[in-house]
This record gives C-alpha cells, sequence and structure tokens, in this order.
C-alpha cells in the first residue's frame, strides 16, 4: 500500500464572507472523521453553481453558511482513511458523488436517495474541492479506472451525470430530440443523445459560441432565439422536428424557453424540465399541456448511485466523448482567471489542476 507524504497546509478558494468574490488563502489540510477519506485533488471543475455564490446571488446568499470552500466537481486520489474505512483504499483514484444523504428519511430508505431532504452538498454546504485537499465521507466515493478516463475527464462525471439522467429518462432512439440551452449540461446531452441512437437532435442557444460547440458535439442543427420573436422559434422546433419534436429538454430555466419546449413540442410528446428558472414563471396548462396530452417531467441531478453507472459506460467506452467541451486546463493559483472566462462567455467547462504551477 502507497504511503503518501500529507502536509499541514494547502491553498483553497474560499468563501470568507456574506458578499461577492473569493479568496485564495493557506488554511490546514482538513481532518478526516472516522468513516471519511482525505482525497488529494488531481482535477476539479467550475459550474455555474460556483460562479452562483462567487457573485453571492439571492440563492447563495438563503443557502451558503461562509467561511466555506467551493467546488464539487472532482477526481483524485485517496491519499488517507478514517478508523472505519477499508485503508486498501489509499492509492484509489476516484471521483464523487457530491451529494451526502442521510441514509434515514424516508426517500432514502425507498431507494431514491437522491431526493433526501437532508441531503448536504460538498462545495454548498460544506468544504469543497477547490482546494489541493478533500474530506468527504467513504460512502459517496465512485471508484474510476485512471487508464481509461483522464483526471480531467472523471472530474465531470458528477456534472455529466445530470445529462445522463434528463438524456435518457425516455428512450430518445430514433425520435427527434431539442436540446433548449447549450450550457455544459445541454452540450453533454446532445452527445449522449446522439449516443442513444436519436434519429435528430436540434438545440437553440442566445450564445454563438455556445451554438457552434453544440454541432461539434453533434447537433444536426442549432438555432439561436434571440434573433427573432417567440413565435418564430416555435415555428423553427415544429419545421425542424420534422413530424413534430417528440422530446424536448429545457436545459437554461428562462422563462421564453420554457414557453418554447411546451408550445414547440409534437403533440403527446414530451418535456424534460431541467434548467432552473430564477423566479416563477407562467404556463398556459390547458393549452399547452392537457390539450396537447403531453407528459412533463421535472428532473434535478442524478440518481445514486444509478446513473453513475450509465455514466461510466458511456465514457469509458468512449461512445461519448467531452474533451472538446474542455476549453481550459488552468492551476489553482488561477482559478479566478477560469471565472472571469465564464461569465464573458468565453469558456465551457473548465479544469482545475492544483498540480499546475
Amino acid at each position: 500500500m502507497e504511503q503518501y507524504v500529507i502536509p499541514d497546509t494547502m491553498t483553497a478558494l474560499r468563501k470568507l464572507e456574506n458578499a461577492p468574490g473569493a479568496n485564495l488563502v493557506t488554511i490546514p489540510v482538513p481532518e478526516i472523521g472516522i468513516d471519511d477519506v482525505l482525497v488529494r485533488v488531481d482535477a476539479a471543475s467550475i459550474c455555474g453553481t460556483d460562479l452562483h455564490i462567487l457573485e453571492w446571488d439571492d440563492w447563495s446568499r438563503n443557502r451558503v453558511k461562509t467561511p466555506m470552500t467551493l467546488g464539487h466537481e472532482m477526481a483524485g486520489t485517496v491519499v488517507a482513511t478514517g478508523t472505519n474505512v477499508d485503508p486498501s483504499l489509499i492509492g484509489e483514484f476516484i471521483s464523487c458523488e457530491s451529494h451526502i444523504t442521510c441514509g434515514l428519511c424516508f426517500q432514502c430508505k425507498s431507494g431514491s436517495p437522491h431526493m433526501c431532504p437532508n441531503t448536504s452538498i460538498i462545495g454548498v454546504d460544506r468544504d469543497g474541492c477547490f482546494a489541493e485537499y478533500l474530506a468527504v465521507p467513504e460512502k459517496i466515493l465512485w471508484r474510476t479506472d485512471r487508464s481509461k478516463l483522464q483526471p480531467e475527464i472523471a472530474a465531470l462525471q458528477e456534472s455529466f451525470g445530470g445529462a445522463v439522467r434528463s438524456s435518457l429518462v425516455h428512450d430518445p432512439k430514433n425520435k427527434n430530440v431539442a436540446v433548449l440551452g447549450c450550457g455544459p449540461i445541454g452540450l453533454f446531452s446532445i452527445a449522449v443523445l446522439k449516443a442513444a441512437g436519436a434519429s435528430q437532435v436540434i438545440a437553440t442557444d442566445t450564445n454563438k459560441y455556445r451554438l457552434s460547440l453544440a454541432l461539434e458535439m453533434g447537433a444536426d442543427a442549432v438555432f439561436n432565439p434571440s434573433q427573432t420573436t417567440p413565435d418564430g422559434t416555435v415555428k423553427w422546433l415544429t419545421n425542424t422536428g420534422k413530424h413534430g419534436v417528440d422530446i424536448i429538454l429545457e436545459m437554461s430555466g428562462a422563462p421564453a424557453s420554457i414557453t418554447a419546449a411546451f408550445k414547440g413540442v409534437r403533440k403527446g410528446g414530451y418535456v424534460n424540465l431541467f434548467g432552473i428558472p430564477a423566479k416563477p414563471i407562467l404556463v398556459d396548462v390547458a393549452e399547452d399541456l392537457i390539450f396537447k396530452n403531453l407528459t412533463v417531467l421535472a428532473l434535478n441531478g442524478r440518481e445514486i448511485f444509478e446513473t453513475w453507472h450509465k455514466t461510466r459506460e458511456l465514457l469509458e467506452t468512449k461512445l461519448v466523448d467531452l474533451k472538446p467541451l474542455i476549453t481550459h486546463t488552468l492551476p489553482l493559483d488561477n482559478i479566478m482567471d477560469a471565472f472571469d472566462l465564464l461569465k464573458k462567455g468565453n469558456a465551457c467547462k473548465i479544469v482545475i489542476k492544483p498540480e499546475l504551477k
């Protein structure tokens, strides 16, 4: 069993106060409890949630307790174990489910821990992975084959899982599918849908750069709704979808996009809602849902750990290649530059590698 020299201190990106911004600071390497492991972070990826916390929006102010280390998408190496954890885990290459569930509530005991109301999320409710080391419970580890997945791809498994679940919950094979919103999850979804045999995948976004990435991930046609009226977007969806769009994945949370999803899907079609609106929106339930006989499914996160098995298969067999979406790889010391790139819309997934200097 390999032995690791663990330093006393480390660098971490910390939210120190209840205000916009974050600071790179030197703090002690975290201690581990009896059921925990200490992980050396080999790669971490930035998510939109991290940007919300950095900018300290309404959701962050009501959820996050400072001080706290940001980040929840990662891959790394186990370097120490708690007394209740098998020490043979030391040296294992892992990713981890960011949601730590209670195991005691109705949802957990009914096989739906992804809906646990007592969930604690790393990088949101407890210290996260934008650091050189991370302490987490052993139960959220996901063993990963380093020979099949490089750290930068392994770090994307958590977020990729959301796309896997939302794309496959209704069988897309031989279906016309639209993805509304080409952020990272929407772009992941395009690749999953193509791998699963969708006959046609079309995509919309207001960002020209993201539309180019959609084409690179396999979209058959793309459209910018900001260049037309809401009715124009619905007409494009209806016409481009041949006999109509069978399945629509709404990934942006934008009110206009949600409305377009309900109006643009064919009668008897499926709408999967994954994007989160910033505030309540109006929906014409009678005309756009009931009279169209729609099946509407609202989804959040991954199924723990069922989705992870599907994620592993897609990535390890190379049915899906996420490399085109990793637009930058930066050292931890330059992580604030990564946030600037994301805010300017000039990046997709940015991977942070603490070992880089």
